[in-house]
Order: structure tokens, then C-alpha cells, then sequence
């Protein structure tokens, strides 16, 4: 048994926060459904030398455990099929801006009328009100207007872009996740479904709730570089080694501050983190340089210290702690393919979550679910040649 067997999802997204959602409740369970427009199957730009659908399409750690139905939602047909698929669907989610799902007749009014228990998740950049709803953007837009962005990067440096991790995947993905799960939760009580409207601006504020609370308390503006978890001072650092790789140092409580003081052999400094925060910068820096990223982690690794190497994607994966904790998994893919995938961070004891299937290409599955509905061969032939 998987925790979300039985939840039916109809997922309209195609931009990051959208099919990381999904891909977290289809790890969990839940019977995905992709949603896809003909330009899936058919994209823009320039054709591919090489092309491999089903191989790129098995790799792709995001489509796993979906099945893919390739609508036109332009045509009336098309949403004939999409409104059967919601009357017994438990979510629908979608990822364009504001208004077009209304346009399109898949809103969530719409679906209402049709199954009051949908749980109708519709996540954008900005939200469905406010003077931003209808600007474009993506993850660095959305951490700039949410001050995520101010607070990253050095004392003396311009702002430095992280990865798209913290609103599309964190503050986007995963906060919808968690909001679908409570809405269906819910339903249980309340027997109905409800609207989500999910902003990834919002999310990446939710996620500074610490410092935005200390600011509302103190009226003092954390700067760049200049306060404790964000590079300013030694004890909470990434150093450069002697091979140009990185260590990081967490030693933020003071036991831990101490062993890295005595294990590098400046317990001098042990007073003066706070005070002279430049000076212990200055001397870890020099210190790290003198041994490699291993050879530090190998010494203070055994010291009861807050200690991490700074990995590539390559060196994660051989790392031993994610091979302990099943986070690489491989499955059999198309044509014998050995498709590698991350593997299932919420470890649960009793219902383990499991990647059932890679992922399909768009339309693998529109056959199959146009016949699960009623139609025959000779109406699904129709629709197909017409574009439906």
C-alpha cells in the first residue's frame, strides 16, 4: 500500500513548481495524469539531430510515475474529455497566469460544477490578485521581490543567484505539495474540495519567516553578507582548500566553535568570532588552503565538528551517505534503458513511497485513457487525426 493510492491528480503544469508537485505526490501514490498540448509531442525549435523521446523522456526525474494524455483544450472535444477525466478526479493543478484557465474552460468554477470535491491548485508567480498578478517572471524574480536574493552573496559583491531550488522547487513545489495534502485532508471533513492559490513569491517569503519576524521585532535590516548565516562570519563559512574544492563549517554552537578552533590548532580565536569576525575569516582562509577538501573532512569529521564537503552532482552520487539512505535509485527504462533517478526523501517507516515507472512521453498514455473513459477506436481515431 502507498500513502496516496487512490488520489487522482489531472496535472496541467509544465514549468518546474507544477511537475516537482506532482512528482512528489506521484512518489507518494497518487495516480498522475499529465496533461499535455500537442506541441509537447511537437516542439518549437530546431529538430533534433538525434532524436530519443522515450529515452529523454525516461530520464526526466520530474515525469516520473505520470502517465501522460495529450489534449488540445482549445477544442471542445478536448475539455469533453478533460471534464469526464474531473469528475472523479481529487486534484487538478495548473501553472499559467491568471485568468487563462477561465478562458480556456477549465477553471475552477467550472470543475465545481461538475465534482465539488475537487481540489483545484493553481500555482503562478505572483498569485491571482495583487498589482503583480500578471507579470511574467521566473525563480530569480521571484526571490528578488521576496528578499531572498538581497541576503545572498558577499559583504562587497553584487547579489549571487542561487540554483532555481527555493521558489519553484521549495517556496513553489514542495508548499503546494504540503497545501494539496491539507486541503484533501480537508475534504475528509468537510466533504468538499477548495481553491489553492499558491505564489511562488509568497513561498519564498514563507520561507524567510525567521528573519522577516526578527525584523518586524527589531526594525534591523539583515545585510548581505554581514550576519551570521549568511557568510559573515567564521564560524558558519564555505573555505577554498588546497585542490580548489570547498568545506563547509556550521559550528554556530559554541562546543562546536571550539573543537574547530583546537582542531586547526587557533584557539585564540575561540573569543573572537563575534567581535573580529575579518580576523578568524582571514586565518581559516589561509588555514583551509594548506590540505585538500578530503584530507580536512578526513580530521575534522572525527572531532565532533559541523562539518560538510561542498560536492559536485558527481561526487554526490558516490557519496556514501546517499548510497546508505537509497537517494540513487535505478529502474529499467525503454529498450533495456537503466534509468537512474533521486530517490524518495520522505522516508516513510509503514508506507514507504516507491518510483513505480520512468516517465512516459507525452501521449504514451492517451489511448489507453481515452478507452478507460468509453470511447471507441474509431472515435479516438477521429480525434487523433483531427488534433483533438
Amino acid at each position: 500500500m502507498l500513502p496516496l493510492d487512490n488520489v487522482k491528480v489531472l496535472d496541467l503544469t509544465a514549468l518546474a513548481p507544477g511537475p516537482f508537485c506532482s512528482m512528489v505526490l506521484g512518489d507518494l501514490g497518487a495516480d498522475v495524469l499529465l496533461i499535455e498540448p500537442p506541441q509537447a509531442i511537437r516542439p518549437a525549435g530546431p529538430p533534433n539531430p538525434n532524436p530519443q523521446p522515450a529515452r529523454d523522456n525516461a530520464l526526466d526525474n520530474l515525469r516520473r510515475n505520470k502517465r501522460s494524455l495529450v489534449l488540445n483544450l482549445k477544442e471542445q472535444a478536448a475539455r469533453e474529455v478533460f471534464y469526464k477525466l474531473a469528475k472523479d478526479a481529487d486534484v487538478v493543478m495548473e501553472g499559467f497566469r491568471p485568468g487563462v484557465t477561465k478562458r480556456m474552460g477549465v477553471d475552477y468554477e467550472t470543475l465545481r460544477g461538475i465534482n465539488k470535491r475537487i481540489v483545484y491548485c493553481s500555482i503562478s508567480g505572483y498569485g491571482q490578485d495583487g498589482p503583480y498578478r500578471d507579470l511574467p517572471g521566473h525563480d530569480v524574480n521571484y526571490i528578488s521581490f521576496a528578499g531572498v536574493l538581497g541576503l545572498i552573496g558577499s559583504r562587497d559583491g553584487q547579489p549571487s543567484i542561487p540554483y532555481n531550488l527555493i521558489a519553484d522547487f521549495a517556496g513553489g513545489g514542495y508548499l503546494s505539495a504540503l497545501t494539496i495534502l491539507t486541503a484533501l485532508w480537508a475534504r475528509q471533513r468537510t466533504g468538499e474540495g477548495q481553491y489553492l492559490d499558491m505564489s511562488l513569491m509568497d513561498g519564498s517569503m514563507y520561507l524567510l519567516a525567521d528573519s522577516v519576524g526578527r525584523y518586524y521585532q527589531t526594525g534591523e535590516v539583515p545585510k548581505r553578507g554581514q550576519v551570521r548565516l549568511n557568510g559573515g562570519f567564521p564560524d558558519y563559512q564555505a573555505y577554498r582548500c588546497k585542490d580548489d574544492k570547498y568545506l563547509t563549517i556550521g559550528s554556530l554552537e559554541y562546543k562546536f566553535w571550539v573543537n574547530t578552533c583546537k582542531a586547526v590548532g587557533r584557539e585564540d580565536l575561540i573569543e573572537t568570532r563575534q567581535t573580529q569576525p575579518e580576523e578568524g575569516l582571514a586565518a581559516l582562509r589561509k588555514i583551509f588552503a594548506t590540505k585538500t577538501r578530503d584530507e580536512w573532512f578526513d580530521i575534522l569529521s572525527k572531532q565532533d565538528i559541523c562539518v560538510g564537503k561542498v560536492n559536485t552532482l558527481d561526487e554526490l552520487e558516490r557519496d556514501p551517505q546517499v548510497q546508505a539512505r537509497n537517494m540513487r535509485v535505478e529502474l529499467k527504462g525503454p529498450d533495456g534503458l537503466r534509468v537512474h533517478e533521486v530517490g524518495i526523501a520522505a522516508h516513510l517507516r509503514g508506507t514507504p513511497g516507491a518510483i513505480r515507472t520512468p516517465g512516459h512521453s507525452p501521449g504514451a498514455d492517451t489511448v489507453a485513457v481515452l478507452k478507460s473513459l468509453g470511447y471507441t477506436q474509431v472515435q479516438i481515431d477521429t480525434m487523433l487525426k483531427s488534433g483533438t
